[in-house]
């Protein structure tokens, strides 16, 4: 079967691949936004989860054939290409209504009973969409199909499972391989297929939902990342690597994401729908909540979620179905001054606005939005290793090839390793105009404020 994309062009399923597509637990993939309520800032970013897992599952079949290029005639490569391929597939399952936003309502993680689960992830802690994804591949009416699928490649959900979490214990020798007198297990590659610093997921939704959203930020040399993949084995295990020579494309993709979450996903509009989402889910009238229940939950969409909120007749679930968000007052950037004028910290600033708003009575909300370079850099700054590390492979022609720890091949982690910030405080449109005419006590002022642009006073 051939499916259509306007990223990939043609994608190709598997016969034996259709039965877990049309599933009701994919289908309704269907129905969960991609970018959540970013559709307010970006109205063509309406795609869904569906359509970006089965991009993930391509990615990972194209970063796949470039790797095991040099395996291509062993017999282990089908079986491995099958179970990657459904991992990727699957490893957005179990997202809640509008994505990430909803995890607030989600039922704490050992109500779910997601078998062979690390205790330290079944601790009474809210569930995340990890957890759902984790329950329906290993405990759902889609887990018997999933064996089926698996069957004739001699893997199942577990194996499956094992790629999307590297914590699930897989207790058999599927993933080992004896190569040229050596036992290897190639498990910790194909998990970095699946999550990683360079894996399938990242590498399509930059590409789908930069082109959804009509920005150039997710843009790279997508063609010559994914074809200068490679492997490299040490201790007994295989592990992603790349060709040096594609070194800076790689640094393009690390960019290219880190100004993805400043300019999209962090935008100002999509941050204060989730605040106002969280405020409702939070309210002790609140009825909305997701169930524990893997197969009730196949019904929790975003369009359940809409019908609930417009029969809500909270204050918060009232702004977003009738679009009435707060508006934004006051946004500060780390490593930005807070004004031209001001000589104090943003911190202080921050906190000064904050409690002239308390003490005049104005209802406000506040947002923070955090965004890192990479998270795999921060791991090796506070371990100095990773237990799945990326290599570069540097080749002179005149010896051996070299690989080296990916950290050690460029300054970008390092140049990038601060954390970057932004906070802003919002209020209602009412009162916006108000403080902006001087109303309420006139507790905040900006005769400046147009000629300062570190304090954007949005339309």
């Amino acid at each position: 079967m051939e499916i259509r994309d306007v990223i990939h062009g043609a994608i190709l399923l598997e016969d034996w691949e259709l039965p877990v597509v049309d599933s009701r637990y994919f289908q309704r993939l269907r129905h969960i936004k991609q970018l959540g309520f970013a559709e307010f800032s970006f109205p063509s970013a309406t795609h869904n989860r569906y359509i970006h897992s089965l991009g993930a599952m391509h990615t990972a079949s194209q970063a796949f054939q470039s790797i095991f290029r040099p395996y291509r005639e062993k017999d282990f490569t089908a079986r491995f290409l099958a179970v990657t391929r459904l991992a990727a597939l699957l490893h957005d399952i179990g997202h809640g209504p509008l994505s990430h936003t909803t995890e607030f309502a989600m039922p704490l993680a050992s109500a779910l009973k997601v078998p062979g689960l690390p205790p330290s992830q079944a601790a009474d802690e809210q569930a995340t969409h990890e957890h759902y994804t984790l329950k329906i591949v290993l405990d759902s009416g889609l887990t018997p199909i999933l064996q089926e699928a698996g069957r004739r490649f001699g893997f199942g959900p577990k194996h499956i499972a094992g790629l999307i979490e590297p914590e699930i214990t897989v207790d058999d020798d599927f993933f080992h391989v004896e190569l040229e007198g050596q036992r290897v297990d190639f498990r910790p590659l194909l998990q970095q297929l699946i999550s990683s610093e360079l894996d399938a997921d990242r590498m399509d939704y930059l590409r789908r939902d930069s082109n959804a959203a009509g920005v150039s930020y997710g843009h790279f040399d997508f063609n010559w990342l994914v074809g200068n993949l490679t492997s490299h084995i040490a201790g007994g295990k295989c592990f992603l690597a790349l060709q040096h020579r594609a070194l800076f494309s790689f640094e393009d993709f690390l960019i290219s994401r880190y100004h993805m979450f400043l300019m999209v996903y962090f935008h100002y509009k999509s941050v204060i729908y989730d605040e106002m989402l969280q405020q409702y889910l939070r309210n002790p009238d609140c009825g909305y909540r997701l169930p524990a229940d893997v197969e009730a939950y196949c019904e929790s969409t975003d369009a359940q979620l809409f019908g609930h909120l417009g029969k809500s007749s909270n204050e918060w679930a009232r702004r977003i179905v009738e679009k009435r968000p707060y508006r934004i007052l006051v946004e500060l950037h780390s490593g930005i001054p807070a004004t031209r004028r001001a000589k104090d910290s943003q911190d202080r600033l921050y906190d000064e606005l904050i409690q002239r708003l308390r003490a005049d009575g104005t209802p406000f909300l506040t947002g923070k939005s955090t965004g890192e370079l990479s998270k795999y850099y921060r791991k090796l700054s506070k371990n100095g290793e990773t237990a799945r590390p990326i290599f570069v492979r540097y080749d002179n022609h005149y010896s051996a090839p070299e690989f080296i720890p990916l950290d050690k091949c460029t300054d970008l982690f390092e140049r990038y390793s601060e954390r970057r910030s932004i906070r802003r405080i919002y209020v209602s449109p009412e009162d916006y105009r108000k403080l902006r005419a001087g109303g309420r006590g006139a507790p905040l002022r900006y005769e400046d404020s147009a000629e300062d642009d570190s304090l954007p006073l949005s339309p």
